[in-house]
């Protein structure tokens, strides 16, 4: 069997939009996925769920990404983009190019109510 040259030779990359995902759900701490995954069969620490969230992972069991397509009702192209041209993923926190999306997404202040007086 001949092999055959891919479309284009330069190297592929991706980006990682789990935090805009989780920033569309309302959801901005890492922790708030732990019981979520958990509920799913994923079993992560609460520094692999930081991680997971706060960099460009280079590994990511099919399982892990099953269990985020359900918890953000999503397909997979939607947490990871394929980018022609880029290197190999960075690994430093992918906040630069986030901060600017999640500019108008932010937490509602807490209301604190009067606490009502006994009889």
């Amino acid at each position: 069997m001949a092999r055959t040259k891919a479309r284009g030779s330069e190297p592929i990359g991706y980006r990682w939009h789990l935090r805009m995902k989780m920033a569309e759900a309302g959801m901005f701490a890492t922790s708030d996925l732990l019981p979520l995954l958990g509920a799913r069969g994923v079993v992560l620490s609460r520094e692999q769920v930081y991680r997971l969230v706060a960099r460009v992972p280079e590994r990511l069991s099919l399982k892990t990404l099953a269990a985020l397509c359900d918890i953000f009702d999503c397909q997979p192209g939607e947490l990871v983009e394929p980018v022609r041209g880029g290197s190999a993923p960075d690994p430093k926190p992918a906040g630069e190019d986030v901060a600017s999306k999640l500019a108008g997404l932010r937490p509602r202040p807490a209301r604190v109510a009067p606490v009502p007086k006994r009889k």
